[in-house]
């Protein structure tokens, strides 16, 4: 086996990969997602899991803690141990006025407002894995809507018209890792999507989704997920 710093395999890896950013989504999909799951990784409080999806093929679930250094890490250290299909199953903010709490965005390709995914080579934007993405879009149906995101290293702060400029660019919502997932996947040789839920609108003012909500739209946009690498 290879050996890598931050993930420290304590249970097979398997070749597709879900990828949630907070170690306890990590928990909670691996309960709902997995037959028989077994840690995978818990260092550095990097919880993952592997067990059998719905089709009784291994299937990965695994957390990158906040922001594109986090992810750049995980991500290049479960290419090196052998994944090769990656979809980030996250949260974002909406910016386009059409989206609600608990929605489902399928990221197409993010605006990279980042500097992880800067220093891997991503220009302006980076697309999604034309692949994943059409699985998605074919998996979700009308339980998503696709297109653009933002990425950005800034969750509290940062200039005063950021979001009506996101819009502008026509962004449909920003997070903070999948212009790295993107970048890495590409410089790699590997796949990777994005699927999304809308825990916060921030125009004109930020609301923040109830906890049970939020709880629903990671189960479902995880049984789409898990659904899209089958």
């Amino acid at each position: 086996m290879t050996e890598t710093i931050h993930v420290q395999p304590t249970a097979d890896l398997a070749e597709r990969v879900l990828l949630p950013g907070d170690p306890g989504r990590a928990l909670s999909l691996a309960q709902v997602l997995l037959t028989e799951p077994k840690m995978f990784n818990h260092n550095r409080g990097l919880w993952g899991y592997t067990g059998a999806g719905a089709d009784g093929e291994p299937l990965t679930i695994q957390s990158t803690g906040m922001g594109g250094p986090s992810a750049a890490i995980v991500v290049a250290e479960l290419i090196e141990l052998g994944a090769r299909r990656f979809i980030r199953v996250g949260t974002c903010g909406a910016v386009a006025p059409s989206l609600a709490l608990g929605d489902l965005v399928i990221a197409t390709h993010a605006f990279a407002e980042d500097g992880t995914s800067r220093a891997l080579g991503a220009g302006d934007s980076i697309a999604s894995s034309a692949e994943l993405n059409e699985s998605l879009v074919r998996t979700a149906g009308d339980r998503a809507v696709a297109g653009p995101v933002v990425s950005s290293d800034l969750f509290y702060d940062g200039p005063e018209d950021r979001e009506r400029r996101w819009l502008e660019l026509g962004a449909l919502a920003v997070e903070m890792e999948t212009s790295t997932l993107f970048a890495l996947a590409a410089r790699r040789g590997v796949a990777a999507g994005s699927l999304l839920a809308v825990s916060d609108v921030l125009l004109p003012a930020r609301v923040r989704i109830e906890p049970d909500e939020l709880a629903d739209a990671e189960r479902l946009m995880g049984e789409i997920a898990a659904a899209a690498l089958r």
